[in-house]
Protein backbone atom coordinates (compact mmCIF):
# COMPACT_ATOMS: atom_id res chain seq x y z
CA UNK A 1 0.00 0.00 0.00
CA UNK A 2 1.36 3.59 -0.53
CA UNK A 3 2.21 5.58 2.73
CA UNK A 4 4.63 7.56 4.41
CA UNK A 5 7.23 4.15 3.35
CA UNK A 6 6.85 4.60 -0.14
CA UNK A 7 7.10 8.09 0.42
CA UNK A 8 10.61 7.44 1.65
CA UNK A 9 11.21 5.71 -0.94
CA UNK A 10 10.45 7.58 -3.75
CA UNK A 11 12.88 10.81 -1.88
CA UNK A 12 15.38 8.61 -1.63
CA UNK A 13 15.71 7.30 -5.19
CA UNK A 14 15.14 10.66 -6.26
CA UNK A 15 18.53 11.98 -4.55
CA UNK A 16 20.30 9.03 -6.36
CA UNK A 17 19.04 9.88 -9.44
CA UNK A 18 19.81 13.39 -8.86
CA UNK A 19 23.65 12.03 -7.79
CA UNK A 20 23.74 9.85 -10.76
CA UNK A 21 23.05 13.02 -12.89
CA UNK A 22 26.10 14.84 -11.91
CA UNK A 23 27.78 12.39 -11.65
CA UNK A 24 27.23 11.62 -15.47
CA UNK A 25 26.72 14.62 -17.07
CA UNK A 26 29.08 17.32 -17.18
CA UNK A 27 26.09 19.75 -17.42
CA UNK A 28 24.92 19.09 -14.45
CA UNK A 29 28.19 18.82 -12.66
CA UNK A 30 27.57 23.01 -10.53
CA UNK A 31 23.69 22.79 -10.99
CA UNK A 32 21.82 22.60 -7.79
CA UNK A 33 19.86 20.07 -7.29
CA UNK A 34 16.70 21.96 -7.54
CA UNK A 35 17.30 22.56 -10.96
CA UNK A 36 18.21 19.50 -11.76
CA UNK A 37 14.73 18.40 -10.72
CA UNK A 38 13.31 21.48 -12.55
CA UNK A 39 14.66 21.21 -15.40
CA UNK A 40 16.61 17.64 -16.39
CA UNK A 41 13.44 15.64 -18.32
CA UNK A 42 15.49 12.28 -17.59
CA UNK A 43 14.79 13.08 -13.67
CA UNK A 44 11.27 14.25 -14.41
CA UNK A 45 10.57 11.03 -16.27
CA UNK A 46 11.81 8.84 -13.52
CA UNK A 47 10.12 11.01 -10.24
CA UNK A 48 7.12 10.08 -12.75
CA UNK A 49 7.93 6.63 -13.20
CA UNK A 50 8.63 5.77 -10.09
CA UNK A 51 4.95 7.39 -8.50
CA UNK A 52 3.01 5.53 -11.76
CA UNK A 53 5.30 2.18 -10.69
CA UNK A 54 4.11 2.29 -7.02
CA UNK A 55 0.75 3.09 -8.27
CA UNK A 56 0.97 0.11 -10.19
CA UNK A 57 2.26 -2.04 -7.84
CA UNK A 58 -0.58 -0.85 -5.50
CA UNK A 59 -3.04 -2.36 -8.08
CA UNK A 60 -4.79 1.50 -8.31
CA UNK A 61 -6.38 1.50 -11.81
CA UNK A 62 -6.23 4.45 -14.47
CA UNK A 63 -3.88 6.50 -12.57
CA UNK A 64 -0.70 4.88 -12.94
CA UNK A 65 -1.18 4.77 -16.96
CA UNK A 66 -2.48 8.73 -16.84
CA UNK A 67 0.81 9.69 -14.75
CA UNK A 68 2.92 8.26 -18.01
CA UNK A 69 1.38 9.76 -19.89
CA UNK A 70 1.52 12.97 -19.08
CA UNK A 71 5.15 12.64 -18.38
CA UNK A 72 5.57 10.98 -21.78
CA UNK A 73 4.24 14.58 -23.04
CA UNK A 74 6.05 16.65 -21.24
CA UNK A 75 9.38 15.08 -21.61
CA UNK A 76 9.28 13.03 -24.24
CA UNK A 77 10.26 9.96 -22.49
CA UNK A 78 7.83 7.15 -22.27
CA UNK A 79 8.45 4.52 -19.52
CA UNK A 80 5.26 1.67 -18.72
CA UNK A 81 4.43 2.09 -15.58
CA UNK A 82 4.98 -1.75 -15.16
CA UNK A 83 8.87 -1.40 -16.07
CA UNK A 84 11.02 -2.41 -13.18
CA UNK A 85 14.17 -0.02 -13.05
CA UNK A 86 16.43 -0.12 -10.05
CA UNK A 87 18.58 2.70 -8.66
CA UNK A 88 21.02 5.18 -10.42
CA UNK A 89 19.60 5.14 -13.39
CA UNK A 90 20.56 8.59 -15.71
CA UNK A 91 18.73 9.32 -18.89
CA UNK A 92 21.03 11.89 -21.06
CA UNK A 93 18.69 14.68 -22.73
CA UNK A 94 15.97 11.20 -23.20
CA UNK A 95 13.89 12.85 -26.26
CA UNK A 96 12.26 9.64 -27.91
CA UNK A 97 13.57 7.03 -25.55
CA UNK A 98 11.10 3.92 -24.47
CA UNK A 99 10.86 1.71 -22.14
CA UNK A 100 8.69 -1.07 -22.10
CA UNK A 101 6.09 -2.88 -19.56
CA UNK A 102 8.33 -6.10 -19.34
CA UNK A 103 11.89 -3.83 -19.22
CA UNK A 104 13.82 -4.16 -16.19
CA UNK A 105 16.82 -2.11 -15.60
CA UNK A 106 19.50 -2.81 -12.98
CA UNK A 107 21.33 -0.32 -10.86
CA UNK A 108 23.90 2.92 -12.12
CA UNK A 109 22.42 2.82 -16.59
CA UNK A 110 22.89 5.18 -18.65
CA UNK A 111 20.94 5.80 -21.42
CA UNK A 112 21.52 8.14 -24.47
CA UNK A 113 18.50 9.92 -25.87
CA UNK A 114 16.23 7.74 -28.45
CA UNK A 115 16.63 4.25 -27.20
CA UNK A 116 14.44 2.00 -27.46
CA UNK A 117 13.72 -1.08 -24.75
CA UNK A 118 11.03 -3.10 -26.95
CA UNK A 119 9.42 -6.23 -27.86
CA UNK A 120 8.82 -8.19 -30.84
CA UNK A 121 6.02 -10.02 -31.61
CA UNK A 122 2.29 -10.49 -30.25
CA UNK A 123 3.67 -12.49 -27.35
CA UNK A 124 2.33 -12.33 -23.81
CA UNK A 125 4.81 -12.55 -20.63
CA UNK A 126 8.65 -11.28 -20.33
CA UNK A 127 8.86 -9.42 -23.97
CA UNK A 128 11.14 -6.91 -22.96
CA UNK A 129 14.91 -6.41 -22.41
CA UNK A 130 16.84 -6.93 -19.21
CA UNK A 131 19.29 -4.94 -18.06
CA UNK A 132 22.17 -5.63 -15.68
CA UNK A 133 23.77 -3.16 -13.62
CA UNK A 134 26.56 -0.75 -15.28
CA UNK A 135 25.28 -1.03 -18.25
CA UNK A 136 25.62 1.95 -21.27
CA UNK A 137 23.56 2.41 -23.99
CA UNK A 138 24.27 4.52 -27.14
CA UNK A 139 21.89 7.06 -28.56
CA UNK A 140 19.60 5.42 -30.93
CA UNK A 141 20.04 1.80 -29.97
CA UNK A 142 17.07 -0.80 -30.02
CA UNK A 143 17.04 -3.20 -27.70
CA UNK A 144 14.89 -5.75 -28.53
CA UNK A 145 12.82 -9.22 -27.03
CA UNK A 146 13.56 -10.53 -24.01
CA UNK A 147 17.28 -10.68 -23.91
CA UNK A 148 19.76 -10.00 -21.04
CA UNK A 149 22.54 -7.33 -21.58
CA UNK A 150 25.41 -8.30 -19.22
CA UNK A 151 26.31 -6.48 -16.06
CA UNK A 152 29.18 -3.49 -17.52
CA UNK A 153 27.99 -4.09 -21.32
CA UNK A 154 28.73 -0.95 -23.77
CA UNK A 155 25.82 -0.92 -26.71
CA UNK A 156 27.33 1.10 -29.10
CA UNK A 157 24.93 4.21 -30.58
CA UNK A 158 22.45 2.95 -33.25
CA UNK A 159 22.87 -0.63 -32.96
CA UNK A 160 20.19 -3.10 -33.12
CA UNK A 161 20.33 -5.66 -30.31
CA UNK A 162 18.22 -8.94 -30.58
CA UNK A 163 20.17 -11.68 -28.73
CA UNK A 164 21.88 -11.57 -25.24
CA UNK A 165 25.08 -9.59 -24.47
CA UNK A 166 27.77 -10.83 -22.49
CA UNK A 167 29.13 -8.87 -19.39
CA UNK A 168 31.71 -6.32 -20.24
CA UNK A 169 31.43 -6.13 -24.20
CA UNK A 170 30.68 -3.75 -26.42
CA UNK A 171 28.13 -4.72 -29.24
CA UNK A 172 28.19 -2.30 -32.36
CA UNK A 173 26.32 -2.66 -35.43
CA UNK A 174 22.47 -3.68 -36.69
CA UNK A 175 22.04 -6.61 -35.60
CA UNK A 176 24.53 -5.80 -33.12
CA UNK A 177 27.33 -8.09 -32.03
CA UNK A 178 30.40 -8.17 -29.71
CA UNK A 179 33.44 -6.08 -30.64
CA UNK A 180 34.82 -6.59 -26.95
CA UNK A 181 34.90 -8.61 -24.36
CA UNK A 182 35.93 -9.57 -20.47
CA UNK A 183 39.56 -9.10 -20.67
CA UNK A 184 40.32 -6.55 -22.88
CA UNK A 185 39.63 -2.86 -20.88
CA UNK A 186 36.42 -1.59 -21.81
CA UNK A 187 35.52 1.75 -21.73
CA UNK A 188 34.30 4.19 -18.43
CA UNK A 189 30.48 5.09 -17.92
CA UNK A 190 30.64 7.67 -21.57
CA UNK A 191 31.78 5.33 -23.89
CA UNK A 192 34.17 6.50 -27.06
CA UNK A 193 32.11 5.47 -29.78
CA UNK A 194 34.20 7.29 -32.14
CA UNK A 195 36.93 4.50 -31.64
CA UNK A 196 35.27 1.41 -31.58
CA UNK A 197 36.31 -1.48 -33.75
CA UNK A 198 34.96 -1.73 -37.38
CA UNK A 199 33.67 -5.43 -37.83
CA UNK A 200 32.66 -5.42 -41.23
CA UNK A 201 36.32 -4.10 -42.31
CA UNK A 202 37.63 -6.53 -40.02
CA UNK A 203 36.28 -9.40 -41.77
CA UNK A 204 36.74 -7.32 -45.47
CA UNK A 205 40.46 -7.62 -44.12
CA UNK A 206 40.30 -11.31 -43.41
CA UNK A 207 38.81 -12.43 -46.45
CA UNK A 208 41.13 -10.66 -48.05
CA UNK A 209 44.39 -11.83 -46.29
CA UNK A 210 43.49 -15.11 -46.96
CA UNK A 211 42.81 -14.49 -50.76
CA UNK A 212 46.05 -12.34 -50.80
CA UNK A 213 47.63 -15.95 -49.76
CA UNK A 214 45.40 -18.08 -51.98
CA UNK A 215 47.20 -15.99 -54.98
CA UNK A 216 50.24 -15.95 -53.68
CA UNK A 217 50.36 -20.13 -53.83
CA UNK A 218 48.69 -19.81 -57.32
CA UNK A 219 51.61 -17.30 -58.58
CA UNK A 220 54.18 -19.28 -56.89
CA UNK A 221 52.63 -22.36 -58.73
CA UNK A 222 52.59 -20.81 -61.92
CA UNK A 223 56.01 -18.92 -61.96
CA UNK A 224 54.18 -15.41 -62.34
CA UNK A 225 54.77 -12.40 -60.22
CA UNK A 226 51.63 -11.84 -57.15
CA UNK A 227 49.61 -8.76 -56.94
CA UNK A 228 50.09 -7.30 -53.75
CA UNK A 229 47.68 -7.30 -51.03
CA UNK A 230 44.53 -5.37 -51.67
CA UNK A 231 44.02 -1.63 -48.84
CA UNK A 232 41.10 -2.93 -46.69
CA UNK A 233 39.95 0.88 -45.62
CA UNK A 234 37.82 1.35 -42.37
CA UNK A 235 34.18 1.94 -42.97
CA UNK A 236 34.10 4.77 -39.88
CA UNK A 237 36.88 6.69 -38.85
CA UNK A 238 39.09 6.15 -35.73
CA UNK A 239 41.05 9.16 -35.89
CA UNK A 240 40.04 12.45 -33.43
CA UNK A 241 39.97 12.68 -29.62
CA UNK A 242 37.72 10.39 -27.45
CA UNK A 243 34.43 12.76 -26.61
CA UNK A 244 34.29 11.15 -23.36
CA UNK A 245 37.35 12.17 -22.52
CA UNK A 246 41.35 10.87 -22.11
Amino acid sequence: MLGIGTAARLASELRRDVAAARDRDPAACKVAQLEIVATWPGIQALLAHRLAHALHSADVPLLPRLVAFVSRTLTGIEIHPAAQIGKGLFIDHGSGVVIGETAQIGDDVTVYQGVTLGGTGFATGKRHPTIQDNVTIGSGAKLLGPIVVGHGAKIGANSVVITDVPPNSTVVGNPGHPVRIDGRRPEGPDADWIHLPDPIAEAIQGLASRIGALERAVADLSGEQPEPDPEVRPLRTVKGPSPAGG
